[in-house]
Formats: C-alpha cells, structure tokens, sequence
C-alpha cells in the first residue's frame, strides 16, 4: 500500500491534512507518517500536539509515494520550512506532492506550479514568490485542482483536497467515495 508523509510545523492547520490521513490510513490500509523539520513535537493552530514519526531529512522521494504540506500560521509568521528540495525531488520522481491552503503558494514559491493547473486560498498569495511564473495556469475556484500527480487546493477545501490525493495515488474506488460520502453524512450538522 501506498506510503504517504504529512509534513507539519508549528501553527500549521490541523484540519486540513485530517480527512485525508483518516481515510488513507483507516479505510484504505496506507502507512501514513508524520514529519516534522527536526523530528521534535509540534503544536497545531488548534493546539493538537503531535510527536512526529521523522525529521524532515529522512522525508526521501524513493521512499514515499505521497509528499502532503498542510497550510497554517508559518508562513505569515516568516518562519515556514523551505520546501524547495523535496517538492522539487518529488514532482521529478513522478510522485503525489499535495499542498493546501498556505502550502499551495509554498509550492508556488518552489516553481513546481509554473506549468501546471492549480488553485490556492488566491492568485496573490502565489504571486508574492519570485520562483513562481504560473499564472496562466491559475484556476480560481473552491475545489481543489489535480494536475500530473500535484494537488492544490484552498484552505476551506480539505475535502476536495483528500479525494484528489486519493485519485492521484490510484485510491479512490467506489469503496473510497461510498466511505466519505458516509462520513460527510453522519458529520453534518
């Protein structure tokens, strides 16, 4: 089964990567594994402390099918994590590289956009990173956008996000959409 890295920092927004991590791992068997940038604890917006399973640096292309980068405070703090290497080495690996909310324009910001569909909380988020070039290819919509095995989406989209993660690693069957439909059902209001 598929092997997929949630890559967190502190503030980073907790809801975003959960649906995903629910599903893959609980109804579709996937390891799923947390990371942080030195392996230490982090702390959510909301305050969900997570012990990560590794460091950024054990976070290798060859061993992972799935690079996901929720979005969060990091960034308007000035203190995120340079994304540039791994997206870059998993984009050319030919695996998923997911990145939501503020994490949609850190892929912007490392040029892995320039060429294909995506979307983000907004085109001017995207165009504060010099790296990125890829505004004809900026789709302005709610849902999230898979384009050669990368996934963007904005922050209120974590379940759009979630389906085109499972689409792009060949997991989303009849079984997986029946469950999170379900889900979404019994979790309404």
């Amino acid at each position: 089964m598929p092997r997929i890295v949630i890559a967190l920092q502190n503030d980073y927004a907790d809801w975003e990567p959960a649906l995903l991590m629910a599903a893959a791992r609980y109804w579709l068997d996937c390891e799923v594994v947390t990371a942080s940038p030195d392996g230490k604890p982090v702390t959510s917006m909301g305050g969900l402390k997570v012990t990560p399973d590794i460091g950024f640096d054990a976070i290798n292309a060859e061993r992972f099918d799935a690079l996901i980068i929720p979005g969060g405070y990091a960034w308007e703090k000035g203190v995120a994590y340079d994304f540039t290497a791994l997206a870059t080495a998993f984009r050319n690996k030919g695996k998923v590289l997911g990145g939501i909310c503020a994490a949609a324009s850190a892929l912007a910001a490392t040029g892995v956009l320039n060429d294909v569909a995506h979307t983000g909380n907004a085109l001017a988020s995207h165009k504060k990173y010099p790296g990125y070039r890829g505004e004809a290819h900026y789709l302005d919509q709610p849902q999230a956008v898979l384009d050669s095995k990368i996934v963007t989406a904005a922050g209120s989209s974590p379940d759009t996000f979630t389906i085109e993660v499972l689409k792009a690693l060949g997991l989303y069957s009849a079984e997986a959409q029946e469950e999170l439909a379900l889900f979404a059902a019994e979790h309404r209001g």
